[in-house]
């Protein structure tokens, strides 16, 4: 008979009684741990697509839950609650697309037939304008570019409806997803919870509602205050007389979602569109100013109010957070990467502090009573949260 292998035996390894059939399992489970990790890689690239999709829809839910957190605490069960916020939501969208769809689509198409003509009559309204396109041509590219707008929008209209089917698709999909989340959202928040030893249940406990509190908060607030943003600019356009007043506003209103830039862009395109259809003066240097001022109130009034807990960042990391997940993901990863990142500053935080010693008092803090319910079936030792 073969005598025993003794390949983990230290002494053995000490003594410098290594054989090749040692090195040979070694170098075999080395291969097989590599080649494992290769295919777990290689299995998370396959499936990339529907893991973004995933990621979005808990987003999704997370950012919706302080909404159905209140109807829950005014005695609504959560069932009836996640179906009263997604139905406010879809009917929201709906009554949006509904009401806005028809004269935005109607003004951007005017947009698209008037654009050569308002910039071919830039020569007789702007001295400055007509400077420039007689020194280096500006006119004629610019007439150039509006006439081929159509043409590229006819071109690419196959292209646009495929796009149209495939997004609407995608947003089927996170729609579900984003309902099962919320559903079962406090037994995800317990079971991160319960996954943890007795002793850091409570820092768990303490990170999870940290992190949904402040993608919740920041979801919300950014929504509220980028809504103001494109009423106010849609005010403004009216008053001045601005044409595509509409789509104009609905340009602000998502640009406002990108953080410290996003109110500049949209600011821009309605200066530039002012300027073009309506005069330098007084129309796009009035509807600047306008917006300009709007800026400043939003800064130092509307976001301190609407969005007080949700961020504590300096303005640089909240840019490249932005920035970052811009790359990644688009305007959707510009907007998760920035409650992402204060989660992981408060998360961090969260792991710099000690953890108190086995038996050692602290004071109780309050969490979510749906939590602490399904804590409570699942472990009756666990902590009560504080009346």
């Amino acid at each position: 008979m073969f005598a025993r292998s003794d390949c983990g035996d230290p002494q053995r390894v000490k003594r410098g009684r290594i054989t090749s059939a040692d090195v040979f399992r070694w170098s075999a489970a080395a291969a097989c741990g590599v080649a494992a990790v290769g295919l777990g890689l290689m299995a998370i690239w396959t499936v990339r697509e529907v893991l973004v999709l995933v990621l979005v829809a808990l987003f999704v839910a997370v950012s919706l839950d302080p909404a159905v957190r209140w109807l829950v605490r005014h005695r609504v069960r959560r069932p009836y609650a996640v179906t009263v916020i997604l139905g406010l939501a879809l009917g929201s969208t709906a009554a949006l697309v509904i009401g806005v769809g028809p004269p935005l689509v109607r003004q951007a198409g005017a947009l698209v037939k008037d654009l050569p003509g308002y910039i071919a009559g830039l020569d007789e309204r702007s001295p400055v304008f007509r400077d420039l396109s007689a020194r280096y041509g500006v006119g004629h590219r610019l007439n150039d570019l509006a006439a081929s707008i159509p043409t590229w929008i006819g071109a690419s209209l196959p292209g646009l409806f495929q796009t149209f089917l495939d997004g609407l698709a995608t947003t089927l999909t996170v729609v579900v997803l984003s309902l099962y989340f919320l559903a079962d959202l406090p037994r995800l928040r317990r079971r991160a919870q319960l996954m943890a030893p007795d002793r850091h249940r409570e820092r768990v406990r303490r990170i999870v509602d940290t992190a949904v509190d402040k993608v919740g908060s920041y979801m919300i607030g950014n929504l509220i205050v980028s809504v103001i943003a494109g009423v106010v600019a849609y005010a403004g356009l009216l008053i001045l007389g601005v044409p595509f007043a509409l789509p104009l506003a609905l340009i602000v209103a998502i640009t406002d979602l990108i953080p410290l830039v996003g109110a500049t862009l949209g600011m821009a395109v309605c200066g530039v569109v002012a300027a073009i259809a309506s005069g330098l003066w007084p129309a796009a240097i009035a509807i600047v100013v306008w917006l300009l001022v709007y800026q400043q109130v939003e800064n130092y009034w509307i976001v301190p109010r609407v969005m007080r807990r949700s961020l504590d960042m300096p303005s640089l990391a909240v840019l490249l957070a932005g920035l970052v997940g811009a790359a990644m993901l688009g305007l959707i990863g510009a907007l998760m990467a920035i409650p992402i990142a204060a989660t992981v500053k408060a998360v961090i935080a969260e792991l710099r502090a000690p953890v108190p010693p086995p038996g050692y008092p602290t004071d109780p803090v309050p969490q979510d009573a749906e939590v602490a319910a399904l804590v409570e079936q699942a472990d009756p030792a666990a902590p009560q949260p504080a009346g």
